[in-house]
């Protein structure tokens, strides 16, 4: 375990993980626990969070559950309060938990767009402001907003939930840079994914005709969880996991037009050919009960390995490059023209 978050007294560094009881938030939670951190777990579902809490513990860790929506603040300050109070300080916050509507824009109601908008996103909001309410006082810590590359380049069928994205990246860059101003040691960093084999898909409100599925060879919950703790204790403002979310984050940038027409095949590519039937649970006004796993249900296609990939270094790694092949280019058609 990385010494830089042990506290005084020797006692284990806490992380606080919010939608902590299934998907990459238990993967989180596990990969943290399995490195001695006591964890702070927030979802909304009770039964779900004891079992969580069950099995982090079972590392040998002290672990704390707290029931809370992160659409609302109070639940969010309050469920931070209690985790310092039992467990010590927050060294990590990881702020997780997402909800979305898989469906074409024009079938997405207001009231869906809003539930999205208050979990995703400003329940971002609410786990930073909790964060560094405890943090900056210390002048130390770290909280990790978990990104996607669909925070850089929107998808058709999730147009609530790439807008939650992009207002994600959006707020930590100001804050970031608010931080640096102030000269506070307490760091904000984003953490791309792709596309992940979550129970997602399984409990996601839609309203396509088929049962929904990842875009592409979707990624194992472990191994982006391994990606964040390795993100978590290095350095980096941003980190990519996975080369698709390195290239569509590069591709965007290079063409967004041949994106717009290229990703209108998506729609397809985001579902299954099993019919969705009508007595579909999902889990946006609601917990789901019995889906509360770490891995979905394209496990047999998934990818159990993602690199971690620091944005800064390859973008500079792609700038560096075109100089380069401007360059050798350039001095070609000098020669060229030299020998005429």
């Amino acid at each position: 375990m990385t010494q830089h978050f042990f506290p005084a007294g020797g006692r284990a560094p806490v992380v606080v993980v919010t939608g902590a009881t299934a998907g990459v938030g238990r993967a989180i939670a596990l990969r943290f626990a399995e490195a001695g951190y006591s964890v702070g777990l927030i979802a909304r579902d009770a039964l779900a969070l004891e079992g969580a809490r069950a099995e982090i513990e079972s590392f040998g860790v002290d672990a704390v559950a707290v029931s809370a929506d992160v659409a609302s603040a109070d639940q969010v300050f309050s469920a931070a309060g209690r985790i310092e109070g039992e467990l010590g300080p927050i060294a990590i916050w990881v702020n997780n938990a997402m909800v979305t509507v898989i469906s074409p824009f024009a079938a997405v109601t207001p009231e869906e767009y809003r539930r999205v908008t208050e979990v995703t996103y400003l329940g971002a909001v609410h786990g930073t402001m909790a964060a560094l309410k405890h943090m900056k006082p210390r002048d130390r810590g770290r909280v990790i907003q978990i990104g996607s590359a669909l925070a850089y380049r929107g998808l058709p069928l999730q147009s609530a939930y790439c807008g939650a994205k992009h207002a994600i990246r959006g707020f930590t860059e100001s804050v970031r840079s608010e931080l640096i101003h102030d000269r506070s040691n307490v760091r904000l960093m984003m953490v791309d994914l792709p596309a992940v084999n979550t129970p997602q898909f399984d409990w996601a409100r839609t309203h396509i005709l088929r049962t929904p599925r990842p875009m592409g060879r979707p990624v194992q919950p472990e191994a982006i969880a391994d990606g964040v703790f390795r993100a978590a204790h290095g350095r980096g403002r941003d980190h990519w996991i996975g080369w698709t979310t390195a290239l569509t984050v590069l591709g965007n940038a290079a063409s967004p037009g041949f994106l717009d027409r290229y990703l209108a095949k998506a729609v397809e590519g985001q579902q299954t050919a099993i019919p969705k039937t009508p007595d579909r649970r999902d889990n946006l006004a609601a917990p789901v009960s019995g889906l509360h796993r770490t891995q979905g249900s394209f496990s047999r296609e998934a990818s159990a390995r993602a690199p971690l990939l620091p944005a800064e270094a390859v973008r500079l790694g792609v700038v560096t490059a075109g100089a380069l092949a401007c360059a050798a280019i350039g001095a070609l058609i000098g020669a060229a023209i030299r020998r005429r």
